[in-house]
């Protein structure tokens, strides 16, 4: 993971622990050796989400060095349909082997499953506040809130409707009140 955000790094680490969560509890429902296949297929739809964050995490340092904006769209269209298209493509490999190998090596439900953990991930790291140099799964209460707002802007970007602050509002602007 090197040369990559912090917020990239974050969100890699968080895959592979989704993705061997996902592995284990596999294990634990199919209680067989037809586990395998199926963590086969989280592994390697979690390592695709890996590629993809990579991929997305070099586009993103790319465009910001980019002087042209039009090239720059053009660049994120083409880097998007890679990802979408790269994906499809490996589902359906996956599908494929399912379906026409004799001994099943992948599941389709595996790859599903596999295919989710880049958006669990995502959600872990939205939803759980977490020290910046601490190991995956500790978090802190000291954190400050996402959304801060500065001391006394709610009354001016809220005032009241029943109009009790007409006359302050006149009088900071010069004008009498008509009452």
């Amino acid at each position: 993971m090197r040369n990559l955000s912090k917020p990239s790094q974050k969100i890699i680490q968080w895959i592979i622990i989704t993705g061997a969560v996902m592995i284990l509890i596999g294990a634990i429902f199919y209680r067989s050796w037809e586990a395998v296949p199926f963590a086969l297929s989280v592994a390697v739809m979690s390592l695709v989400n890996v590629f993809k964050i990579q991929m997305l995490d070099r586009a993103v340092n790319k465009i910001t060095d980019m002087d042209d904006p039009d090239i720059g769209k053009n660049y994120v269209k083409f880097q998007y349909l890679v990802r979408y298209f790269g994906t499809v493509i490996i589902l359906l490999g996956i599908g494929l082997l399912y379906m026409y190998t004799p001994i099943p090596i992948a599941t389709v439900w595996g790859a599903i499953a596999g295919l989710f953990t880049m958006q669990i991930a995502v959600i872990i790291i939205r939803f759980m506040k977490f020290e910046e140099d601490s190991p995956p799964g500790t978090f802190s209460q000291e954190n400050p809130p996402l959304e801060s707002s500065e001391p006394g802007t709610e009354e001016q970007e809220n005032p009241p409707q029943d109009g009790s602050n007409e006359e302050s509002l006149a009088e900071t602007q010069g004008e009498e009140s008509f009452e």
